[in-house]
């Protein structure tokens, strides 16, 4: 993390350049050195953003969304008017994404525009409470559903709820570990695995709608939430569910033709994504009471005990398969996130490092999964969901700011895709009404979101900014660096030769 320590010391190439030497044309006919490949096609893109955003929002959110909206036909609403806000979002990312073609999304965004300090408290956000407390939600989502058939009339053991969450998010840090070729395998499988399961869910809501179960939908805004605090709230449940739709910026670099294919698969995402929550709500809404679904019923569940007899536990398995693979997804691009960290000075350099064997980033990897068991041992999904939704849509606002910046700053930069002003214009305001308000509607929640934010402030200052540190710690930061890459057998990313 230190910014005056060479990217690379001596001792650490005298140590790896064997290693190196061996590695350089062998792998995966990998003639330009140890470098993460360009190995994700538009298909693969599609399910990253799709596996990613489709985890555990659609099946844990709808009683946060209800709750805070307070009415059938207003959390409808509020779904719909997440998709648009996200749709907003990726359209401006498609900008950002083709004008700034490196990884890390967010953060290389503000890097690029506003410097190192507001960059690395953006990636101090991301590392200590969006991406590991939402695997943390995801993975606990998963364990919930995978144990359900086992006490279908009971609660289920929370030991044992941890327990399967913890063993999900080591095995898929293996396999992210292991080979970026399983990874996009596991994420297209279970993708479509959601997919069919959500698909099930409507199919069966269009038969109740034909049937005439319109019980639901007679008064739908009846009891609609006024209180503006409380409907910013029911904003944070839904758009959490759409959290994902910017996550293949976070891996471009290994996109394949990312001028064409970043928003292409932007665009097929989160319109498919959409049409697929509201109609899942719909659907939900045709058989499971508002009541029961604040009463906090895993919905899901509820939806299939009631409409498909014997074959209920079908329901459960394929939300265990979703919530499995939006582990994945977030394991998938994260790890690239604390990769261009590393790389960039802001993190520990092993963490920019590649095992030059698999050619994976398996030390952001394995510190992506290790922190995400940490937040297993919060009990409070909620307050979770609150957590990440004050500081995602900070740092997402302050990225589409700095289009907004460039395009003053650099009007003749290169830009493949130009949007129209007004967009980030629009989604500029709204992020700031949803990051004022929860102030004053949930102050407990955003008011720890503002303070772990601001604990990055001393980090920054004393391991990044501080360049004349005592040479025992150096000392000490170097001989741990060559004992990570001795053990993981990894090695810095060569540069690209243009």
């Amino acid at each position: 993390m230190d910014d005056s320590m060479p990217k690379e010391s001596s001792a650490k190439k005298l140590e790896m350049e064997p290693m190196v030497e061996k590695q350089e044309g062998k792998e995966n006919g990998n003639e330009g050195g140890i470098v993460l490949k360009q190995n994700l096609s538009l298909l693969n893109g599609i399910t990253v953003i799709v596996g990613s955003i489709i985890g555990s929002g659609i099946f844990v959110s709808p009683k946060g969304v209800l709750k805070g909206s307070g009415s059938v036909g207003m959390s409808l609403i509020v779904w719909l008017l997440s998709g648009v806000y996200s749709m907003i979002g990726a359209f401006c990312y498609c900008e950002l994404g083709t004008s700034i073609v490196r990884s890390g999304a967010d953060y290389a965004y503000i890097f690029e525009a506003f410097g190192p300090f507001l960059a690395f408290l953006r990636l101090w956000v991301e590392c200590m409470i969006v991406r590991p407390c939402s695997q943390a939600i995801v993975a606990l989502t998963f364990a919930y559903y995978v144990i359900e058939p086992l006490f279908p009339d009971c609660d289920q053991p929370e030991v044992a709820v941890r327990l399967l969450a913890v063993i999900c998010i080591l095995i898929l840090t293996f396999v992210n570990c292991a080979s970026v070729t399983w990874a996009t395998r596991v994420q297209d499988v279970f993708t479509y695995a959601k997919l069919i399961a959500l698909c099930l869910i409507i199919i069966t809501g269009f038969v109740q709608l034909g049937r005439g179960e319109f019980e639901y939908f007679q008064e739908p805004f009846a009891n609609t939430e006024t209180d503006i605090g409380e409907i910013s709230l029911a904003f944070y449940s839904g758009l959490f569910a759409y959290n994902g739709w910017n996550y293949l910026n976070f891996v471009i670099e290994e996109l394949k033709n990312p001028y064409k294919n970043l928003p292409k698969a932007i665009w097929i995402s989160i319109i498919l994504v959409t049409a697929v929550y509201v109609m899942t709500n719909i659907a939900y809404f045709t058989t499971v009471s508002p009541d029961e679904i604040l009463g906090g019923a895993a919905v899901a569940v509820m939806f299939s005990k009631r409409l498909y007899g014997m074959f209920w536990w079908c329901m459960p398995v394929f939300v265990s398969l979703s919530t499995f693979g939006g582990v994945n997804g977030i394991l998938f691009t994260t790890s690239r996130l604390f990769y261009v960290g590393g790389r960039e000075g802001h993190m520990p350099q092993i963490l920019s490092m590649v095992q030059i064997q698999r050619l994976t980033p398996m030390p952001a990897c394995l510190f992506m999964g290790a922190l995400s068991l940490c937040y297993l041992a919060s009990s409070d999904i909620y307050a979770l969901i609150n957590y990440v939704g004050f500081a995602t849509w900070l740092s997402i606002g302050m990225a589409v700011v700095v289009l907004l910046y460039l395009r003053w700053k650099r009007p003749n930069m290169h830009r493949p895709i130009k949007v129209h002003l007004a967009w980030p214009i629009i989604y500029t305001i709204v992020t700031i009404y949803l990051v004022i308000l929860p102030l004053y509607a949930s102050p407990m929640e955003t008011g720890i979101g503002v303070a772990i934010i601001c604990t990055g402030i001393p980090v920054y200052f004393i391991f990044v900014a501080w360049s004349s540190k005592p040479k025992v710690f150096t000392n000490f930061m170097d001989k741990m660096t060559i004992f990570l890459q001795r053990f993981l057998m990894v090695v810095p990313e060569e540069k690209k030769v243009e």
